[in-house]
């Protein structure tokens, strides 16, 4: 059968027995380790913003507190730990909220949140963003964009998968579009943003989200499709007889298929077209390093130093530099913070 790159994309990371439904480890022992598994810190930064958020009269004390692809749940934990530490009488006014579609991801969470905090905050979950509707709401996503499906074009054609081969054929009306509108002869064209939008803002009234990823604010001009594997990455076509090199030649997509991640570099520009037809305002773009500062992570450095033993505090340290290390986190990953008023 031969399938559009998207579909074939879609059967790797999301069908019943794909990758993500395996709930794969994240961190030393997984494929790849994310900001939210480096340090607690980027959680504990997200909440310091939301608290500024709320003090500055954006948002209600009263708001839902949403995180979308939440894996195990870590950083919905770490904001919530956060907010009993600055400012614990949140706890009792803000609602918090996973969106999650697969009954699976949701039992281990729930499990993971219970554990962490018993009854003392309250979880809900949605399977779908159209299920859910609150009047305020910040709403934060770790990682979620790269994982979205896509196509992947190549001098006006397009990437079709038959048996795990790459086959390029002729594009589709809809990808040609955006290949034009955004000037792409290369890459990767997204598939999703605008209906994700749409459900987000028909979901909540008034919002910030927040999200971080890899990628550029406008096309990279080259194919960015890449797998990782063991804490190891393989441009996706090296593992393919096109580009076939001596790191890949005893493994093929048939041997990674559903057993490791795939994603891609996220057109930014691409994403805020999504978020502004759908009612939102860019506020922010820039790197998780400056971001992360701006929302105040230093000053939660501050004050675990003045509270725990000097060789606990530089063990968490050294944790949390890694996401502002412009060698490491700091720069590879870029922030964008819509609103919607």
């Amino acid at each position: 059968m031969i399938l559009p790159f998207s579909e074939y994309m879609n059967e790797w990371l999301y069908s019943e027995n794909g990758y993500y439904a395996s709930m794969p480890d994240i961190g030393k022992k997984g494929d790849f380790a994310t900001s939210v598994t480096t340090s607690m810190f980027f959680g504990g930064a997200i909440a310091k913003r939301l608290i500024s958020v709320i003090e500055n009269g954006f948002l209600s004390e009263t708001c839902a507190v949403v995180e979308i692809g939440a894996h195990y749940g870590y950083m919905i934990a770490d904001i919530a730990q956060f907010i009993y530490t600055l400012k614990p009488a949140l706890l009792n006014t803000l609602t918090f909220v996973i969106i999650e579609p697969q009954e699976k991801i949701k039992t281990v969470q729930e499990k993971y949140l219970k554990e962490s905090f018993g009854e003392a905050v309250k979880f809900h979950w949605f399977k779908d963003l159209k299920e859910f509707k609150t009047k305020e709401a910040f709403v934060v996503a770790n990682e979620l964009f790269d994982a979205f499906t896509c196509e992947v074009v190549k001098d006006g054609q397009m990437l079709y998968m038959s048996d795990n081969k790459p086959i390029f054929n002729k594009m589709d009306e809809k990808t040609a579009k955006l290949c034009a509108r955004y000037n792409i002869v290369k890459g990767e064209i997204a598939k999703g943003y605008e209906e994700f939008t749409c459900k987000l803002s028909n979901s909540v009234q008034k919002c910030e989200f927040i999200t971080f990823d890899y990628g550029q604010k406008e096309p990279r001009g080259d194919i960015s499709l890449r797998i990782y594997s063991a804490h190891k990455t393989y441009p996706f076509f090296s593992l393919t007889d096109y580009a076939k090199t001596e790191y890949t030649k005893d493994l093929s997509l048939k041997s990674l298929y559903k057993k490791s991640d795939l994603t891609y570099d996220v057109n930014f520009s691409h994403l805020k077209d999504a978020f502004e037809n759908s009612g939102f305002k860019e506020r922010a773009f820039c790197t998780q390093a400056k971001a992360l500062v701006d929302f105040g992570m230093i000053d939660l450095l501050e004050i675990l130093r003045n509270s725990v033993k000097e060789n606990e505090y530089r063990m968490e340290l050294g944790k949390a530099i890694q996401l502002i290390d412009p060698s490491f986190l700091g720069e590879r990953f870029n922030m964008i913070r819509f609103q919607k008023v």
